[in-house]
């Protein structure tokens, strides 16, 4: 996968974050932020081993930094060290810091004021959190990094398995490194994707730092999410499914909450004009393939490659994977068409069925008819290698799904 393809990978992430150390102290602050288990801490110990220069780690989510003076003995540490020269201060979860935006600031504006070499970098996996407190309090000094959910190219790159292997992996279990070791013993691999990433994100980065009234409600939106992968679903219809049902703006909230912990994204319906994208229900989307089996009934079945569940999964597997490269993704509905997604940003404007399994020329005419109102999108229909020629009988692009799922779209 050329990285290009998928800015926001390790590979991409750790190479953006060393370069920018290197730049001449203080510069910016840098804002690691992602979701729960890509690999954010290691990425820290890595910085802080790397003999290139001196490093100070310290992890806000611990007992220790609950003590008093915690935050001022860091700081004192951190002044010793950079009177031998530059120090990359390296703060882990730091949204668990009270009043870390506050004093945050007040460190890099005193480091600035009398020139003590010292790079600050942050790392959390609380969007709305950090994103809140770094807009508020910081702004014009700090520098986003986001490291995504994995590709699977990131798979065979790191853990150097076959190509097919790590697409199967990524559309069945996702590619949460940390499960790797697990991925053929089911029940140890959910309990750790339960455990390690589902509840934590859930319990921690959102009841424990947000206001939530209705935990139970907040659980089996998530559930309902994860049995329902690539489906539009009406926040009444989805209030219909919900044993303690709120308000459709209660239930709306905690979706976009969902959303800020890279749990789920909803999609907008694709308009040219933004009130009726606001207006239509949203299209649910798994960013991690993993939250299908572990945060829904089906548990440790195994999911065959066939069927209506299948279809929806290699879907969803492949707007999340555009969504995870920083592409802004809809979906398009005017009956009696639609379209599966459409992507925008850097890879181009394209129009995108995903057809797992045999399909007719006539499942292509929702997408002809799109490309026809929207000329600036191009067409590309997903689909098994053996089904390839038949969307070109329409000249229309297309790629097997497992190949996009490894490089993108066609350059």
């Amino acid at each position: 996968m050329n990285d290009s393809v998928f800015p926001h990978s390790y590979s991409r992430i750790g190479e953006a974050l060393r370069n920018r150390l290197a730049e001449e102290a203080p510069g910016y602050i840098q804002l690691l932020t992602g979701p729960r288990q890509v690999g954010k801490t290691t990425l820290l110990h890595e910085i802080e081993n790397d003999p290139r220069w001196q490093a100070i780690y310290a992890n806000a989510d611990t007992p220790a930094a609950a003590l008093p003076n915690w935050w001022n003995n860091l700081l004192n540490q951190t002044l010793q060290t950079a009177a031998q020269g530059k120090v990359a201060l390296l703060i882990d979860e730091v949204q668990y810091l009270p009043g870390w935006s506050r004093l945050v600031k007040a460190a890099f504006d005193d480091f600035k004021r009398r020139r003590v070499p010292v790079r600050l970098v942050l790392s959390g996996s609380s969007a709305l959190t950090l994103g809140k407190g770094a807009q508020e309090t910081m702004a014009g000094r700090f520098e986003r990094l986001f490291l995504s959910h994995w590709p699977a190219a990131e798979l065979v790159r790191r853990f150097a398995l076959p190509p097919d292997e790590a697409v199967r992996l990524y559309v069945t279990q996702g590619a949460f490194p940390g499960a790797i070791p697990f991925r053929e013993d089911a029940e140890r691999w959910t309990d750790y994707v339960r455990h390690a990433i589902v509840d934590p994100a859930v319990g921690r980065d959102l009841l424990a730092l947000e206001l939530v009234r209705k935990p139970a409600l907040l659980r089996q939106i998530l559930a309902i999410a994860a049995g329902h992968p690539a489906e539009i679903v009406a926040l009444h219809k989805l209030r219909g499914e919900l044993t303690d049902a709120g308000a459709l703006e209660t239930i709306a909230h905690y979706l976009h909450l969902l959303e800020q912990s890279y749990l789920v994204a909803a999609l907008p319906k694709y308009s040219a004009r933004a009130i009726r994208r606001r207006a239509a229900p949203p299209k649910l989307l798994l960013l991690s393939q993993a939250f299908a089996r572990a945060a829904s009934h089906q548990g440790n079945a195994e999911i065959a490659p066939q069927g209506e569940r299948w279809g929806h999964l290699v879907e969803n597997a492949c707007a999340a994977f555009a969504w995870n490269a920083g592409q802004e993704v809809f979906y398009w509905r005017e009956e009696p068409w639609e379209v599966d997604f459409v992507s925008t940003g850097t890879w181009g404007a394209w129009a995108v069925e995903v057809k797992p399994g045999p399909y007719a020329l006539g499942d292509l005419r929702g997408l002809l008819e799109f490309c026809s109102r929207h000329r600036e999108f191009q067409p590309l229909v997903l689909c098994d290698r053996e089904h390839v020629d038949r969307a070109r009988e329409l000249h229309v692009q297309a790629l097997p799904w497992n190949e996009y799922l490894l490089s993108g779209p066609p350059s």
